[in-house]
C-alpha cells in the first residue's frame, strides 16, 4: 500500500468539474430552488389577479408605487457596489471591498427599513381579502430573503474588516454577491408584478 493512500481517511475524493467550483454550483442549486418558492407565490398571483379578475389593488386601498420606486433603485444600487466588492477584492484592494461591502449593507438595510415603515402606513392587512394576502405574501417573502441577505452580509463584512479574503480566497464574496444579486433580481420582478402592472 503506498504512503498517500495510508494518509486518506474517510470518503474517496469527489469528482469536481473544472468549469464551476463546488460551493458556487451548491449556491446556483439553492438560487433554483428559490426561484420555484417564489414560482408558486407567483402563481398564486396569476389565479387571483389574472383567472379571478379581482381589481389590483382592490378599491380603496392604493400601493406606495413611488416609495416602493426608489426602495428599488437603493436595492439596485447595491448590487453595483456588492459587485465592486468582489471585483476590489478579485484585485487585492482589501478598502474596495470592505466599503462596497458596508455600503451594500446599509442600502439592504435601508430597503429593509423603508418596506417595514410602507406595511405600517399602506392601510391594509393580510387578512383582506386575496389581495392583501398575495401582496404581503409576495413582499414578505422576499422581505426574508432580504434579511438572509443582510446576515450573510453582516458576517462578510465582520470578516472583511478582519482581512479573511484575499485574490486567491474571495469564495465568501463570491458565494453572498451571488445569493445577494438574487435577491436584487427577485425584486425587481415583484416590483414591476405587484406595484407596476
Amino acid at each position: 500500500m503506498s504512503a498517500h493512500a495510508e494518509a486518506h481517511h474517510g470518503p474517496p475524493i469527489a469528482n469536481q468539474s473544472s468549469r464551476i467550483n463546488a460551493s458556487i454550483l451548491g449556491m446556483l442549486i439553492f438560487i433554483a430552488s428559490e426561484i420555484m418558492l417564489f414560482g408558486a407565490f407567483f402563481t398564486a398571483y396569476f389565479f387571483v389577479r389574472v383567472v379571478n379578475g379581482i381589481e389590483w389593488p382592490q378599491p380603496p386601498f392604493e400601493l406606495p408605487v413611488f416609495v416602493a420606486g426608489v426602495n428599488t433603485a437603493i436595492l439596485v444600487t447595491s448590487s453595483f457596489t456588492m459587485h465592486w466588492a468582489l471585483q476590489s477584492i478579485k484585485r487585492g484592494n482589501r478598502a474596495g471591498l470592505q466599503a462596497g461591502l458596508l455600503l451594500t449593507f446599509l442600502m439592504g438595510l435601508v430597503f429593509l427599513l423603508t418596506q417595514a415603515r410602507e406595511y405600517s402606513r399602506v392601510g391594509f392587512a393580510p387578512h383582506d381579502g386575496a389581495f392583501g394576502t398575495i401582496f404581503y405574501c409576495l413582499t414578505g417573502l422576499h422581505g426574508a430573503h432580504v434579511f438572509v441577505g443582510l446576515s450573510i452580509l453582516l458576517f462578510m463584512t465582520i470578516r472583511a474588516f478582519r482581512g479573511h479574503f484575499s485574490p486567491e480566497n474571495h469564495h465568501g464574496v463570491e458565494i453572498g454577491g451571488i445569493y445577494w444579486h438574487f435577491v436584487d433580481v427577485m425584486w425587481i420582478v415583484v416590483y414591476s408584478t405587484v406595484y407596476l402592472l
